[in-house]
């Protein structure tokens, strides 16, 4: 092959659950190359590579959330098998509870690092597009509804026993207007800021403008160093 040729398509991979192959989709990275995610839509579920939900752009997580939104108005997930596989090593993945800031999330962990299968309803956890439902709302749902499924795994949630999943223990959450009109604004900013050329001396000005009193001169030289991409010998 020619140094000049098209690097080759990348062979799809198997879906950690159904084994049926996913889909690859492109999203911008915060650092140079882009981030091809796998999604497999009849399980709602993305693939993520080590570090890859941490490097999507805002304008890319809002891209995905938009993708997971069609795909759930057309029909509910499958429900995940028990145990789902690595799609690299193809080893069985873990269930890992996890914090994402001081949100709970979940998700399928490979144990040799390969990377993580993630339900598109613990990304929107992840990305606070969704919440927990209230006490009141529980016992609203209650008085109307026996059971669910799970909106993670596709397990059922009997409402007379149980709050959250047994199998995953996603607790029972409802897509709120306001916290998605709340993130939507806040990644559409970040995206702006993001693709908007920095002011070294602005920058500068800013930093040491923000929480002077809480920081020492010392941790405000540190973080300068860090926001400008300087180095210090």
């Amino acid at each position: 092959m020619s140094a000049n040729a098209p690097p080759k398509p990348r062979v799809a991979r198997a879906c950690p659950s159904c084994t049926l192959p996913m889909v690859q989709r492109t999203f911008a990275g915060r650092g140079a190359a882009a981030i091809d995610l796998d999604l497999c839509f009849d399980c709602q579920g993305i693939w993520f590579d080590k570090l890859e939900s941490a490097a999507l752009t805002p304008g890319s997580i809002l891209e995905l959330f938009q993708a997971i939104r069609e795909r759930e108005a057309v029909a509910q997930p499958k429900p995940l098998n028990d145990p789902c596989h690595c799609t690299v090593c193809r080893k069985p993945l873990a269930l890992t509870h996890d914090f994402h800031k001081t949100t709970r999330i979940s998700y399928l962990r490979c144990a040799e690092g390969h990377g993580r299968f993630t339900p598109f309803v613990q990304f929107l956890r992840e990305k606070e597009f969704v919440r927990p439902l209230t006490p009141g709302e529980m016992t609203t749902l209650r008085a109307v509804v026996a059971q669910v499924r799970c909106s993670s795994c596709g397990a059922p949630i009997d409402l007379a026993q149980d709050a959250q999943c047994s199998y995953c223990h996603a607790p029972i959450e409802v897509l709120d207007g306001d916290a998605v009109a709340h993130t939507i604004a806040h990644l559409t900013a970040e995206e702006k800021a993001r693709q908007k050329p920095m002011d070294p001396q602005a920058a500068y000005a800013a930093l040491f403008a923000k929480e002077r009193t809480e920081s020492s001169p010392v941790d405000l030289l540190w973080d300068v160093v860090g926001l400008l991409g300087a180095s210090v010998d």
